[in-house]
C-alpha cells in the first residue's frame, strides 16, 4: 500500500488513527497491538510472497535477540544474526546480478534466474541488523511487542527513514503519548500534504519528462538516440529534481504521518542541493543511510584513525556497499564508487578547495551529482556514457517538442484557458517546462527543510497547505511508484 493513493489517505490512515487514539488510549499494550496490526495489513497489501519472506526475518532474528539478551560476551547469536541477514538480502536481490556477472566474465550468455525481491527488504534488514546490535549492547530489553512494532512500523518500513531501536521504542513506551495530541495532528497533515504535493505534482510532472529522454536519448534496435544535447541537459535536470521530490517527498509523509501519532522519526533530507562540497551532499542526503555506513561499516573499519591510506580506502569500500544496497548492477557500483572516489580527492585537496569561491564549489557539486544521477538512472554504464557524450558535445541545441509536452497538464490548460494566456503558451511553448524548473531550483535552494518548520502553524500556512492537499489529491490517478520502493 503506497502513500499517494486513494485508498490510503480516504481508509486506512483515517481508520488507523481513529483507532489508535480511541482504543489505543485504554494503554500501551493496545496501542502497541495496533500499529503491531496495522503494519501487517499495510505490508500484505503488496502481497503475500513478500508477507513471507518478512515473517520469517522476523521469527529468526527475534530467536537471535532473544538468545543475545543480558548476554553482552555472546557473539555467536549476532554473527548468525549478520550472516543471516546479510543472506537473505544476498539471495533475493544480489543472486542474478552475482551469476550474470560470472557468466559474463567467461563469456557466456547470462541466463537470468529472475527472482523477485520482497518489498522493502532492503529497509527491513538493516532495521533487523540495528536490533541485534542494540541487544548486543545492551541497550534496549528484547520484549516481544517492542520488537515487532520497531521493525514493522508502517510509515518506516518499506523506504524508511532508519532509526535506532532506542530512540523509537523510547517513544514508543512513553505512555504521555498515546492521547491525541492536536499540535502534533495539525504538524502531521502539515507534513503530509507538502509530501503529497511533492511527489504528485512535482516527482511525476519530471517523471514524465525523464522517461520521454531515455526512451529517445539511448540507441535502440529501432535506431540511433533522436534526443538533442539540450533535450538530455534538460533530462538531466529533471531526474535530479525528479528523485529529490519523490524521496523527500515519501519521507516528509513518513514523519507527517507518525507525527499524527505523537512518534517522531528522524530527519532524512536538509537540503541537499544547496551544498559546496559532495562530502557534504551525503550529510544532507538520505542521512539515515549515511549514518547507518558510518556507523556499523566505516567506524568499525577504522574510520579516519588509521592514516590516509586507510581513511581513503575505507571511504571507497563504504560508498561501493552504499551503490550495492541500491541496486544490483553496473551502474549502482560505479555510481558509489564515483562518488566515493569525489569524496576522496576532496580529501585529499581540502586546502586548495577551499580558495575556490562558494558559489563555483557549488556549481562543481551541483554538477557531479547531475551527472552521477543519471548514471543511477540509467540501464547500463553503456547507456550513460552515450548519453554523456551526446549530452556534452552541444552539437544538437534545440528543444524537441516531445519533451516540451510532457509539462503540459491538464490544470496548465484550464489556467490559460481561464486567464485567457492561451496566446502566450502558444508563443513560448516551453514555459510550464520553465516554470516547473524554475519553482525546483526555488524550493531546493532558497526555503529551509519544511520538516524542521512543521510546528510552525499560522493561517497562510495551513490555508497553503489544505489547498496544496487538495490540489495533490484530484491530481492522484493511477499508482506512482517512488523510486526507492525498488529497493
Amino acid at each position: 500500500m503506497a502513500f499517494n493513493t486513494y485508498v490510503f489517505i480516504f481508509a486506512f490512515l483515517p481508520l488507523f488513527l481513529l483507532a489508535c487514539f480511541t482504543l489505543g488510549r485504554r494503554g500501551l499494550r493496545v496501542r502497541k497491538a495496533l500499529i503491531i496490526l496495522g503494519s501487517a495489513v499495510f505490508y500484505l497489501a503488496g502481497g503475500w510472497q513478500s508477507a513471507a519472506v518478512l515473517a520469517v526475518s522476523l521469527a529468526v532474528n527475534y530467536a537471535l535477540a532473544f538468545l543475545l539478551r543480558g548476554k553482552p560476551g555472546k557473539r555467536g547469536p549476532l554473527v548468525l544474526g549478520l550472516l543471516f541477514n546479510a543472506g537473505l538480502l544476498f539471495g533475493f536481490k544480489y543472486l542474478d546480478f552475482a551469476a550474470d556477472s560470472l557468466r559474463l566474465f567467461a563469456g557466456e550468455s547470462p541466463a537470468r534466474l529472475n527472482l523477485w525481491m520482497p518489498l522493502g527488504i532492503s529497509f527491513f534488514t538493516f532495521q533487523q541488523i540495528m536490533y541485534l546490535v542494540s541487544v548486543k549492547r545492551g541497550d534496549i530489553e528484547v520484549r516481544l511487542s517492542d520488537y515487532l512494532a520497531f521493525v514493522l512500523f508502517f510509515p518506516k518500513l518499506i523506504m524508511g527513514p532508519l532509526m535506532e531501536p532506542k530512540e523509537f521504542l523510547a517513544q514508543l513506551n512513553d505512555s504521555s503519548r498515546v492521547r491525541p495530541d492536536w499540535g502534533n495532528l495539525a504538524a502531521g497533515l502539515k507534513l503530509f500534504s507538502l509530501g503529497l504535493f511533492k511527489k504528485v505534482l512535482l516527482a511525476d510532472t519530471f517523471a514524465r519528462a525523464v522517461e520521454w529522454g531515455f526512451v529517445h536519448g539511448v540507441t535502440t534496435a529501432a535506431g540511433p538516440p533522436t534526443a538533442t544535447s539540450y533535450d538530455l541537459l534538460l533530462v538531466m535536470l529533471c531526474y535530479t529534481f525528479q528523485i529529490y521530490f519523490d524521496f523527500s517527498g515519501y519521507s516528509d509523509m513518513a514523519m507527517g504521518v507518525a507525527r499524527m501519532m505523537n512518534l517522531e522519526l528522524p530527519l532524512n533530507f536538509d537540503s541537499p542541493y544547496r551544498t559546496v562540497s559532495v562530502r557534504d551532499f551525503w550529510h544532507r542526503w538520505h542521512m539515515t543511510l549515511t549514518s547507518f555506513l558510518t556507523k556499523y561499516i566505516y567506524y568499525p573499519l577504522g574510520g579516519s584513525r588509521r592514516g590516509t591510506v586507510r581513511t581513503c580506502a575505507n571511504i571507497l569500500l563504504v560508498f561501493l556497499i552504499s551503490g550495492l544496497w541500491h541496486g544490483a548492477s553496473w551502474t549502482f557500483v560505479l555510481w558509489g564508487l564515483l562518488h566515493g572516489l569525489l569524496q576522496v580527492l576532496e580529501r585529499l585537496c581540502e586546502k586548495g578547495l577551499k580558495r575556490i569561491p562558494a558559489f563555483l564549489r557549488w556549481g562543481m557539486t551541483f554538477l557531479s551529482v547531475n551527472l552521477l544521477w543519471m548514471l543511477f538512472r540509467a540501464e547500463s554504464v553503456r547507456d550513460w556514457l552515450g548519453m554523456m557524450g551526446r549530452m556534452l558535445s552541444l552539437r544538437y541545441r534545440v528543444i524537441s517538442d516531445g519533451l516540451i509536452r510532457t509539462f503540459t497538464l491538464p490544470e496548465g490548460t484550464f489556467l490559460s484557458r481561464s486567464l485567457h494566456l492561451t496566446h502566450l503558451t502558444d508563443r513560448l511553448p516551453g514555459l510550464w517546462m520553465g516554470l516547473f524548473l524554475g519553482a525546483a531550483f526555488l524550493i531546493c535552494l532558497l526555503p529551509g527543510n519544511s520538516a524542521r518548520r512543521m510546528e510552525k502553524q499560522t493561517p497562510w500556512n495551513l490555508i497553503l497547505c489544505a489547498f496544496l492537499f487538495v490540489w495533490a489529491v484530484l491530481c492522484l490517478g493511477g499508482e506512482s511508484l517512488f523510486v526507492y520502493n525498488q529497493f
